[in-house]
Parts: C-alpha cells; sequence; structure tokens
C-alpha cells in the first residue's frame, strides 16, 4: 500500500513524513526542498503481531507496511510546469491513495507560499492543478477514442463516457466524486486519474491548539469542503509526532495520554488509510515467523494464499483457519486446537476474514 503525501509548500508535509517514518527526509522553512519524492516503510502497529510473537518467539517477525511518499509542494500553475512541474504528477499517479496535509496554523516565522492563510483556498490550488493533469490527459484520449468511435462500437461508448467525465471535470469535481455504470468501470480504472484516488485530508494545527480542535475554525472549514466529497478530516500536530517518534515505545503511550490524546497521529492515519483502501490483515503464526499479510477486503482463500507466492494460489487445495482469539486462549497450541474442532477447513470460495489465522495447504 502506497500513500502520497501532498501540500504547498510549508505546510508540515515534509515535518509529518519525518515525524511518521523517521526517514530524516530534509525539512525547510524555504519551498521545494523536497526535490525529489523521499519515500519511507512504516510498520502497521499490531497487537495481534505483537502476542503471537510473544507466544512462539518466532526467528523472525513481520508487520504489515505502508509506504509514505512525501511528494514536492506543488503551486498554482504545476500542471503547466510551473514549480517544480509535471514530473510530481507522475509520482502522485503512482500512489493507492492520497494524503493532502492542510496548514491550519499561523506562524508569522514560516513563511506561507500565498500572502496569507486561507486553508480552503491552499486546498483548492492543489485539487485545481491535479483536475487540469487530468482534464489535459482526458482530452489526449478523447482525441485518440473519436477517431476509433467512427468504426467501432465499443470505442463509441467509451467515448461517450470519457465526454461525460470529461463535464464532471471541467465542473471543478474530481473523478472519485462521480459513480460510473458498471459497464463504465473498466474504462475508469484504465485511466487511472489523479483525481479517482480516494483523499484524506491532514489538518496540521499548532502544539497549543491540538487540545482544541473542536473549536478550531480553520480546521472547521476543511472538515465542510471535505464532507461535500465524502472525504475523511484528520486532525494532527506534525510537530507533537516530530516529538512523539522520538521516544520509546512506552514514552510514547505515557506521552500520548498526557497530551489527553487517543491515539498518535500515525495511528490515526493507518486505521484510516485501511479503511479507506478497504483493506485487511490475515496472519501466518508459528516458530519460523509471524507474519501480517494485508489483502483487500473480500479476498478469497486462493488469491489470499498467492500473496505468499504464486504457487500457493495455483496448486491451493484449502485453507487451514483458526480465529485469533481461540488459538491465544490455548497458548497457540495447534494440535490442542485441532483436537477441540477449533480449526476449520476452508475451500475455494472461503472469504478471509481480517485477524484469521491461515495455513495453506497446495499442491503443485
Amino acid at each position: 500500500m502506497q500513500l502520497g503525501i501532498v501540500g504547498l509548500p510549508n505546510v508540515g508535509k515534509s515535518t509529518l513524513f519525518n515525524a511518521i517514518t523517521q526517514a530524516g527526509a530534509e525539512s525547510a522553512n524555504y519551498p521545494f526542498c523536497t526535490i525529489e519524492p523521499n519515500v519511507g516503510m512504516v510498520t502497521v502497529p499490531d497487537y495481534r503481531i505483537d502476542k503471537l510473537s510473544e507466544i512462539y518467539k518466532p526467528k523472525k517477525t513481520t508487520y504489515a507496511t505502508i509506504k509514505f511518499s512525501d511528494i514536492a509542494g506543488l503551486v498554482k500553475g504545476a500542471s503547466k510546469g510551473e514549480g517544480l512541474g509535471n514530473q510530481f504528477l507522475g509520482h502522485i499517479r503512482e500512489a493507492a491513495a492520497i494524503l493532502h496535509v492542510v496548514r491550519c496554523f499561523e506562524d508569522p516565522n514560516i513563511v506561507h507560499v500565498h500572502a496569507g492563510l486561507d486553508p480552503i483556498d491552499d486546498i483548492e490550488v492543489i485539487n485545481t492543478e491535479l483536475l487540469l493533469a487530468d482534464i489535459f490527459l482526458l482530452e489526449k484520449r478523447i482525441a485518440k477514442t473519436t477517431k476509433a468511435a467512427k468504426a467501432d462500437k465499443k470505442a463509441a461508448k467509451e467515448l461517450d463516457f470519457l465526454k461525460l467525465l470529461l463535464n464532471h471535470l471541467e465542473e471543478g469535481h474530481p473523478a472519485r466524486t462521480l459513480n460510473p455504470e458498471d459497464s463504465n468501470l473498466n474504462y475508469m480504472q484504465e485511466l487511472d486519474l489523479i483525481t479517482s484516488k480516494p483523499i484524506i485530508y491532514v489538518a496540521n494545527v499548532s502544539e497549543d491548539e491540538l487540545s482544541s480542535i473542536d473549536t478550531n475554525a480553520n480546521v472547521k472549514k476543511v472538515k465542510e469542503y471535505a464532507k461535500n466529497e465524502g472525504a475523511e478530516v484528520i486532525t494532527i500536530s506534525a510537530k507533537i509526532e516530530e516529538e512523539i517518534s522520538s521516544l520509546s515505545d512506552e514514552e510514547k503511550k505515557l506521552f500520548i495520554e498526557e497530551l489527553g490524546l487517543e491515539s498518535s497521529g500515525l495511528d490515526k492515519i493507518v486505521k484510516a488509510s485501511y479503511s479507506l483502501l478497504d483493506q485487511i490483515s490475515y496472519i501466518t503464526a508459528g516458530e519460523p515467523e509471524v507474519r501480517a499479510w494485508t489483502i483487500k477486503r473480500g479476498t478469497k482463500a486462493p488469491q489470499a494464499a498467492g500473496k505468499i507466492h504464486t504457487d500457493f494460489e495455483k496448486g491451493f487445495i484449502r485453507a487451514e483457519v483458526i480465529d485469533y482469539d481461540s488459538l491465544v486462549e490455548l497458548n497457540g497450541n495447534l494440535a490442542a486446537a485441532r483436537e477441540k474442532g477449533l480449526i476449520r477447513a476452508e475451500g475455494k470460495d472461503y472469504v478471509i476474514k481480517d485477524g484469521d489465522i491461515v495455513h495453506f495447504l497446495f499442491n503443485v
């Protein structure tokens, strides 16, 4: 799973990236300090993996991961080459979802790329550039499809959809807010438009404002804007996240409690991202390795097995499945679980559930 972090220069993107990935991306008080997209891998916290590793004491423990890309600050005119230009639009296309960081704090010591703080204006600058990039791509596709449509009924059907979509974009609506008919879904997927990607808005407030986000006028504006397109808003303080990232696990827990927060910004982002992209994890467990495998919700057993190795999917026989709670109650004793009938044999139509502990049998 790859998430692209976007936003205007000096909104706190790189500070947030550094905090959640501890990757040490350069962060400076001037535009375009991120010249190439910094990439960092983040381990997804999972109490189930913690507990099973405690039980089995495996040689290797592998958590699920999320890849974050810190994409350089876009500016007005980016779709036409302004600022650092179109190369960064390409980096956004590689992401499965977008984290759009919005500055919601005043600080005279940090330069704002525009005259003053206006979170909605900032959002619309970025979103307009992404729309313009998609419109440019769509116009090229329409020109190509128009020629083919003269002699091809399928191309003519595609052309009708492309024109409908273009009109939607030109009215200022992102592609993700268009609900195409099932017969047009393939066309939408092939286009891979930037504005078709799901989005989470990250409202970045100052350290002092984190405890009063419900009354923060700028955060309210961002939430109202996001509501119109059905997007989620996460409020964080990138500076606080930076402090949290330097602490030990126990210190993090105490610090978060002292701040009166339920969880860190990273935990909020991970949880929201999994939900947004409809991702779950199943687990393989034993003395060699305890590991989380990320799959899309609704994935059937053979395809889930294919995440481990293509041979597992090709030669799939069955999946042996046990619930996490049942296995933990027996302290990881699979023989006892089998005796009690707690291990289920599931076939090709079984849909893997979040937290399933699975052993695949296959033959190739």
